[in-house]
């Protein structure tokens, strides 16, 4: 009775302060709507004890309670987050337990395999499901904002690619590959002699047969390796969304090693997700416990001024920052389309669990950078201390093919 009574004012509480197109269902099966309009959620709690959760309504508690069962939600998943962040910022306090908190996360090589395998290699079917056909798995470019997601991913790596300022014949080296799909795309356009590395074994075969598949073998090595393992010297330097897994006290370290496998004259390009948390602190209201606890253990995000910070540290020189916050809410918004559009297969490929966790966690992600918890920045940079003279004048040469941008070289050997 006294869990049932809590309840009861949590309930009336909640109507004071919002209107929600939420309906609760409770074990007797009385029914509360918490708005006159038609419910576009369901939480269902099966048992009394089950309450608890939405007393403490945090994205952790209550994300937990939907992917182990023990409430059931029902409803189109941007809906579901919209209504459990309402709930969550009118019941908890945005500071303390449920602030944008700071973690340490220790990192070693077999700590990072295993936590980009427990990510990635569920099985690329799966991922095929709401990815594009190219199978980029990271924020797409919407140049005129009404593209559809394969054209989107397409534009993003002909972005990157121009960033860099690619010409023919240069070594790349990109760093977390995927798929394969950038570099493809570099040897195809610019007959770049290509090195893409991954932790993940599904990534591997798929993007070496890939490769093979396009006749590009004799351009294109895929391997299995560690960034901190890669040797030789690469005239360009691609990292897609990968730095998110090094740690924030190894950021130094990591843009150190993009420094020495850097050619004198040669551009790096990083692309990853950001906190926009000074103090970079991981999403709020128990977001970010979720995702370490069931999507990316060990993931990690830095503050946009403490990755500029740790790239100078690392003896790189940053020229060019770009925001694409709006971007990546777009991305992911059209990942959950397409996964809810699948929703059988996934949960065939999948099973009702990890269904269930990427059913939140990719339309969290599109609130999450929809609200400025979280953003992504694409920053383009060189080894700190040389001339002036190599440095393009102006951004143009980003937007259009023409002549090249940079002070070139001579191509640079990779082993």
């Amino acid at each position: 009775m006294f869990v049932q009574n809590q309840l009861s004012n949590w309930i009336d509480g909640i109507r004071q302060q919002l209107t929600l197109p939420l309906r609760i269902e409770l074990w007797n099966g009385q029914q509360v709507d918490l708005s006159s309009e038609a419910p576009r959620v369901t939480i269902k709690l099966p048992n009394i004890s089950a309450a608890r959760y939405l007393l403490t309504p945090s994205l952790s508690n209550l994300g937990t309670a939907y992917v182990e069962g023990a409430i059931e939600v029902k409803g189109k998943a941007n809906d579901m987050i919209a209504v459990v962040n309402a709930l969550a910022r009118s019941t908890l306090k945005a500071e303390g337990k449920f602030a944008r908190m700071v973690r340490t996360i220790s990192h070693n090589k077999q700590k990072d395999a295993e936590a980009i395998r427990y990510h990635y290699d569920v099985s690329n079917e799966f991922y095929q499901q709401f990815l594009d056909p190219r199978m980029v798995y990271s924020c797409a470019y919407f140049e005129n904002g009404d593209e559809d997601l394969a054209t989107a991913q397409l534009k993003k790596i002909d972005h990157i690619l121009r960033k860099i300022d690619l010409r023919p014949g240069q070594t790349l080296l990109d760093i977390g590959c995927g798929w394969g799909a950038l570099v493809i795309r570099a040897a195809q356009k610019y007959q770049a002699r290509c090195v893409g590395i991954t932790l993940s074994e599904n990534q591997f075969a798929l993007a070496k047969q890939r490769v093979r598949e396009a006749g590009l073998e004799h351009l294109i090595e895929i391997r299995i390796q560690d960034y901190r393992d890669v040797q030789g010297q690469f005239d360009r330097i691609t990292s897609v969304g990968m730095f998110e897994h090094v740690g924030t006290r190894h950021l130094p370290e990591y843009f150190g090693i993009i420094h020495r496998l850097l050619a004198p004259e040669g551009v790096v390009m990083n692309h990853g997700i950001t906190s926009t948390d000074p103090d970079n602190g991981e999403t709020p209201y128990g977001g970010g416990e979720f995702i370490e606890k069931y999507v990316f253990p060990h993931g990690e995000l830095a503050h946009i001024g403490n990755v500029l910070k740790t790239m100078q540290q690392g003896q790189l020189e940053v020229f060019d920052v770009e925001n694409l916050r709006k971007h990546y809410a777009r991305t992911c918004a059209l990942w959950t389309d397409n996964f809810e559009a699948r929703a059988e297969r996934v949960r065939a490929l999948a099973g009702d669990k990890r269904y269930r966790i990427w059913h939140v966690y990719l339309a969290g992600c599109s609130y999450g950078f929809e609200q400025d918890w979280i953003s992504l920045y694409q920053i383009v940079a060189r080894k700190a201390g040389q001339r002036t003279g190599g440095l393009p004048w102006s951004r143009n040469y980003m937007y259009q093919e023409g002549q090249p941008a940079f002070t070139s070289s001579a191509a640079h050997t990779v082993s």
